[in-house]
């Protein structure tokens, strides 16, 4: 853990003392970048998104260059940026040479996958971005926020969590380990209530009942996906668990949850809550 301190911070000190100026004209890519470039207050320089900046609703209205993993190199300098901020994940593979080729100055920002990766990427976009007074607040803000719900779920009885996530027409999977939702329900003090595997499956109605899940936690895409409560409750097995005979279920924004942005603070404080009444 002190090793990978150390390491963050040595990135960090590199990132601030090669910091460029401000840009005016920023591309930003992933869901998580974006919406930190935005709380850092700097929303006004954005003049292009991919497809899954959808938070704050400002970002919306950016032009689209496509999603961040399958972009095109053509439509992102046609906005003329300053500055291509992206998620490590972009892609396709040929992106960052064709970018660079182009002239076109391209940050790629490490993905994050927890809630220590949420802090450090809002610090990294501040740094390159000449805002690390504003990061370090933003940062210090999610970590107070990560600290109260860990005070609040202190000395409970550790409740059961099913994760659930239904995409387009695809059947209902529940998560296992490794997974965003993993660790947001570990770091709120409850256990998942599947653990014998990593990512996503579909689970049998008599796997289901044997997970025994005190809540259902679903974003609010899935459950639309479902059918609403009312398809929930209906898929086989779920209504005969703890949580389906209580009626328990946690609804929460998909980013939000899962983003591991900005709000991570917030919706760890409110899956706690939700949880631990």
């Amino acid at each position: 853990m002190m090793s990978r301190c150390i390491a963050t911070a040595l990135f960090l000190l590199c990132i601030s003392a090669t910091s460029w100026a401000e840009p005016t004209r920023m591309v930003t890519l992933g869901a998580g970048v974006t919406e930190t470039v935005f709380a850092l207050g700097l929303g006004d320089q954005v003049v292009g998104v991919d497809v899954s900046s959808m938070y704050p609703q400002a970002a919306l209205r950016k032009p689209k260059v496509g999603y961040v993993r399958q972009t095109t190199a053509e439509g992102i300098a046609s906005l003329k940026p300053s500055l291509v901020l992206a998620s490590a994940i972009l892609g396709p593979a040929t992106i960052p040479d064709q970018l660079k080729a182009a002239g076109l100055r391209l940050e790629l920002v490490p993905a994050a996958r927890s809630i220590d990766d949420a802090v450090t990427r809002i610090k990294t976009v501040g740094a390159l971005l000449n805002k690390t007074p504003e990061a370090e607040a933003l940062a210090k803000s999610v970590q107070d926020k990560v600290a109260e719900a860990k005070a609040h779920s202190k000395g409970r009885t550790p409740a059961r969590v099913l994760f659930i996530f239904v995409h387009g027409g695809t059947s209902m999977q529940v998560s296992g380990t490794g997974t965003a939702a993993n660790a947001m329900i570990e770091a709120a003090g409850a256990q998942n209530a599947v653990s014998e595997f990593k990512g996503y499956k579909s689970l049998s109605a008599e796997a289901l009942l044997a997970a025994k899940p005190d809540f259902i936690l679903a974003t609010t895409r899935s459950l639309k996906a479902i059918g609403g409560t009312k398809g929930l409750w209906a898929s086989p097995g779920v209504a005969m668990t703890p949580a389906g005979k209580n009626q328990a279920l946690i609804v929460m924004d998909d980013l939000m949850l899962m983003g591991f942005g900005p709000r991570t603070g917030d919706a760890l404080l409110e899956l706690t809550r939700a949880i631990y009444k």
